[in-house]
């Protein structure tokens, strides 16, 4: 659950921009020790349907560094849908968002749709996605919490994808201007138009905030770095804040982490931020990712 008002008497979090010694206490010991490579965010393992004791540790404690880490599994290129959903379960999360494109599973397969409705959305094409986070459109009682990909299959070339720790994101946002976490958790920041499909609304108008605060006191994170679509205040400190956040997202700032996963490889995260290059399949590497989004956040990973 998002927090609305952010009314934050009854806890503590680091994230309340009014809360200065928390943050600094929680940020000094984020950035302490703070991986610096990709493959610092690897684990490996043998099989996410029977994942060990040791191996959930494993996985578990470079998540809650970083709210993400990729595995490295055995599976190879086996389709089974189980595979990504034992994963999730591993980590609690169990109430996926059954969007209208996913598959009977409530997964959605990531690949390229050579015809029908899919071929209208990017997801669904060979292109490149600029930065964003899963969701972003999702109304405020059904945000996305915890997000999963799993690959069955990569591209023949391309495909790569770039990763950042949202709670990162927020750091060097408030360290660089206080007022751009201020502007980015207004109620209105943010609104993504209405999804019009043969002439009806097919999902409505949904304004909200980039940066909240759940209940638990956990930093949720709700944006897009696309400029069709998406319609922000017009204030300047928020258009700065815009524009100091795509400036980090296009550098080459150390908490960026950028690769390309193999088969049976997959990403467990809190709906960190991301983007994909775009690629070219082949006849023996057709890219297919499978994607669960879920409406709550991974299991013991609350900061506070």
């Amino acid at each position: 659950m998002i927090s609305n008002s952010l009314n934050l008497k009854n806890i503590s979090t680091p994230f309340d921009i009014d809360n200065n010694d928390a943050y600094e206490k929680w940020r000094d010991n984020k950035l302490k020790d703070y991986p610096q490579s990709l493959g610092e965010l690897v684990v490996e393992i043998n099989d996410p349907r029977t994942l060990s004791q040791a191996e959930h540790k494993a996985l578990l404690d470079v998540c809650r560094k970083t709210n993400m880490v990729i595995y490295a599994g055995k599976t190879g290129t086996d389709p089974d849908p189980e595979i990504p959903l034992s994963m999730g379960r591993n980590f609690g999360v169990e109430s996926l968002d059954n969007n209208w494109l996913a598959d009977d599973s409530g997964l959605t397969s990531l690949t390229v749709a050579e015809d029908g409705i899919r071929q209208r959305y990017i997801p669904y094409t060979n292109k490149a996605i600029n930065w964003h986070t899963d969701g972003y459109y999702n109304s405020r009682k059904n945000q996305i919490h915890a997000l999963l990909l799993h690959v069955v299959q990569r591209a023949a070339q391309g495909g790569e994808n770039a990763l950042m720790d949202h709670e990162i994101a927020y750091i060097l946002l408030r360290e660089k201007n206080p007022d751009y976490i201020r502007v980015l958790m207004g109620p209105e920041v943010m609104t993504i138009p209405a999804r019009i499909e043969e002439g009806k609304v097919a999902r409505a108008e949904e304004a909200g905030p980039v940066f909240s605060i759940t209940e638990q006191g956990d930093l949720h994170m709700r944006y897009t770095i696309r400029v069709n679509n998406v319609i922000w205040s017009e204030d300047a400190t928020t258009k700065d804040a815009l524009e100091y956040l795509s400036l980090i997202l296009n550098s080459d700032s150390p908490y960026i982490f950028r690769g390309l996963l193999e088969s049976g490889m997959g990403l467990i995260s809190n709906n960190v931020l991301h983007d994909r290059a775009s690629f070219t399949d082949s006849e023996e590497y057709k890219r297919h990712f499978y994607r669960a989004r879920y409406f709550n956040r991974l299991q013991g990973t609350n900061v506070c």
